[in-house]
């Protein structure tokens, strides 16, 4: 008769036994030279977060992941790369609102962002900021309403289908107001048009306009996030200042070639989860003004579709295109 103890012991490794292949299959991973994508020129802010990343899992794993910066066709020449790679789980994609937008802004792609892509994890969110020239009269996002709807008015942004145009259409759409859409080849430029008021307001990434709200040189109303930002807790809300329910917060996360076998699919999960939680990865990220956010792969999925799900109704009713 066997002992209560050994049977227990043979029931807990009944349990255990059928994972073991999976968790074999993760742990000789990664065995080569990892390639992190990064669908954007090198210096700006989805470059900086991708190489803190992928200098600290480089140390973690004992094999280097390089960044690649592949920009180019608003995203989709990176994304593509990453597409018709192997699905080994050494090329990664680091994503952001594009991977979500660009199949409601290009008449077609040659990839699927649903399903030739797995999701892996969120990296992090942060809001945009509604800025305005200090010689402007609203001081408040209800005073900028009212302004707006007593004259005509004109929002700049970095570029069509950026997250900076995608969040002023959603502000006139959910405010019930008009303003003409002016364009720039770049954040810099509309900044520069924005400070001495030759257009009217610009919701601008964090990370670009909070130094200019601080050194005076603009007035900042709100942050578009549903609620208030770590870094600027004393800006309000546009949601809790005239515009009940809107929300908009940019993102960047880590997707693989679709088929990447699981194990490994959530090895990268939980080694990213892992290095975002370490305190000096985390404030190096949030220093840039970007909340560290992790995810499980489904919970990315889910993020994504929500992503689809809001600005697809957005870009058809503005009519915006990325030829725009």
């Amino acid at each position: 008769m066997l002992h209560r103890r050994h049977v227990l012991r043979l029931t807990a490794a009944a349990l255990v036994a059928p994972g073991l292949p999976r968790i074999a299959r993760a742990q000789g991973f990664p065995k080569r030279t990892l390639r992190l994508i990064v669908p954007f020129a090198p210096g700006g802010s989805t470059d900086a977060v991708a190489r803190i990343v992928a200098n600290r899992l480089s140390e973690l794993w004992g094999h280097q992941m390089v960044v690649e910066n592949r920009g180019g066709g608003a995203s989709n020449i990176g994304h593509h790369e990453v597409v018709r790679s192997d699905p080994d789980g050494h090329t990664v994609l680091i994503a952001s609102l594009p991977l979500a937008v660009n199949r409601f802004l290009f008449p077609t792609l040659n990839y699927d962002p649903v399903g030739d892509l797995a999701p892996v994890t969120l990296i992090c969110t942060y809001p945009n900021v509604m800025t305005v020239p200090n010689a402007s009269p609203a001081k408040t996002v209800q005073e900028f309403i009212d302004y707006a709807k007593a004259g005509k008015l004109t929002f700049a942004s970095s570029g069509n289908g950026t997250s900076v145009h995608l969040s002023g259409e959603l502000f006139k759409r959910m405010a019930g107001i008009e303003m003409t859409h002016v364009p720039y080849r770049g954040g810099g430029p509309a900044v520069n048009d924005l400070i001495p008021g030759r257009v009217d307001v610009m919701f601008n990434t964090i990370g670009t306009a909070l130094p200019l709200v601080r050194g005076a040189q603009l007035r900042g109303l709100a942050v578009t996030s549903a609620e208030r930002f770590f870094s600027v807790p004393d800006m309000p809300t546009v949601a809790e200042s005239g515009v009940p329910g809107f929300d908009v917060s940019s993102w960047f996360a880590f997707f693989a070639p679709a088929k990447t076998p699981r194990p490994i699919i959530d090895k990268l999960q939980a080694d990213t989860a892992a290095v975002l939680a370490e305190p000096p990865i985390r404030d190096r990220i949030q220093h840039l003004g970007i909340k560290v956010q992790s995810s499980t792969p489904e919970e990315l999925a889910r993020h994504l579709k929500a992503e689809m799900d809001k600005w697809g109704p957005v870009i058809k009713a503005a009519g915006i295109t990325a030829r725009e």
